[in-house]
């Protein structure tokens, strides 16, 4: 076999278990991310397995897609190049899938923590603050009725 062929077998080798250790990662990780995203156990399970199918897809149909080298391959050194090239595009596309899936993901989670803060109202006040700067007069002889009786400072 020449160089070409072990570069292939190589890269592959290599591709393949990069995208079963990162996805394998991910997932275990990621399920606690996923739960306080959705805030339920089932469909963060779901959506997980669901990821990991999808990201299986898109690495190994990108590896695949990947792994024709037009140029020639004279010699080992340039067989590791060709080879280093092709596995650092792997990682790249793993990266950017996974950096944007947890902004997606994110994004999610805000828009319902949102919509969780808009559905209760806000509390009521529980006293009132004192006045700020003598802007309103003290009524030496107290309040009147309906009037809220001065706060001492504390």
């Amino acid at each position: 076999m020449d160089a070409k062929v072990w570069m292939y077998l190589a890269y592959l080798t290599v591709s393949i278990g990069l995208t079963v250790w990162v996805a394998r990662a991910l997932s275990r990780n990621g399920l606690v991310f996923l739960e306080d995203v959705f805030a339920d156990k089932r469909l963060a399970d779901a959506v997980n397995s669901l990821l990991v199918v999808g990201f299986y897809l898109l690495n190994l149909g990108y590896v695949t897609v990947a792994m024709k080298e037009a140029d020639p391959v004279g010699d080992t050194s340039q067989a590791l190049e060709q080879l280093s090239m092709k596995v650092g595009l792997v990682l790249l596309v793993l990266g950017a899938l996974h950096f944007f899936n947890v902004f997606a993901l994110g994004r999610y989670r805000r828009g319902r923590l949102r919509q969780q803060a808009a559905a209760h109202p806000p509390l009521a006040p529980v006293g009132y603050l004192p006045p700020q700067g003598g802007s309103r007069p003290v009524n030496p002889a107290g309040p009147t009725a309906g009037q809220t009786p001065p706060v001492p400072p504390r």
